[in-house]
């Protein structure tokens, strides 16, 4: 009851807005990054020597990782603490970006966008969480909003400026032009961004570690994920490799 309390009393010390803004601009990069690299996969496959189906392996292979992580975030978050789970993610995001952005070859590519992939997966959950303590009941319905918006906007603007850049430029920069939002969302979050006590006092605990449990979660819905991006392009169980994921 106690704990309770306190964390109801608890209140960050910088200006909410100032906080969802922050976490809004980390959002809005992993959701654009999402989109963006669907119009340039063309001019990825011809740089690189591969195929159409090849080059959507870039795009597969962030979507799994994401959906690897995504569950586990949580339980990540109350080990570790969340502001430093969060801040992990973004810079893991960032460096990534970076590596993606100067992979010579297919095969550097798809694994630097699986690491990239795990840091853009447990943004989404902690951002929400981040956003759904820093403000009182009545008013997180207009934080969700401003959240919502950057999810709304990303994907509308990413084919257009992927377009743009991979034909003005080439499809590096589809990578590169996250490094500036990355770096002014790591700054500000470590400004910004703080634990609630209730939190901090959780991740003091260290609670056993249910390994079974993470692992398959961790695969299962990796599997899954698999399944269904990779289905319509394998004929669905009409291919053994999706039979065997699904």
């Amino acid at each position: 009851m106690s704990d309770a309390l306190h964390e109801a009393e608890w209140k960050p010390k910088h200006n909410p807005w100032l906080i969802a803004l922050t976490v809004t601009l980390a959002t809005f990069m992993e959701v654009l990054d999402t989109s963006i690299a669907n119009v340039a996969l063309p001019h990825i496959a011809g740089s690189v020597g591969a195929s159409q189906e090849e080059a959507t392996w870039v795009l597969t292979s962030y979507l799994v990782a994401s959906a690897v992580i995504l569950p586990i975030s949580g339980w990540l978050s109350n080990r570790i603490g969340r502001k430093r789970f969060y801040m992990t993610c973004v810079a893991m995001f960032t460096a990534c970006s970076l590596l993606c952005g100067i992979a010579p070859t297919l095969p550097l590519l798809i694994f630097a966008r699986i690491l990239q992939g795990l840091g853009g997966g447990g943004l989404a959950p902690s951002e929400q969480a981040i956003l759904a303590d820093t403000f009182s009941i009545e008013k997180r319905g207009q934080a969700f909003a401003l959240y919502g918006t950057a999810v709304v906007i990303a994907p509308a603007i990413g084919p257009t400026l992927g377009g743009w850049l991979t034909d003005n430029y080439n499809w590096h920069w589809i990578f590169f032009i996250n490094l500036p939002i990355g770096l002014i969302s790591l700054y500000l979050s470590n400004r910004m961004v703080e634990d609630p006590p209730e939190l901090v006092e959780r991740t003091k605990r260290r609670d056993p570690v249910d390994y079974v449990g993470l692992l398959s979660v961790a695969v299962g819905v990796g599997l899954m994920e698999f399944t269904l991006d990779k289905g319509q392009e394998k004929d669905w169980f009409g291919s053994t490799e999706i039979q065997l994921t699904a």
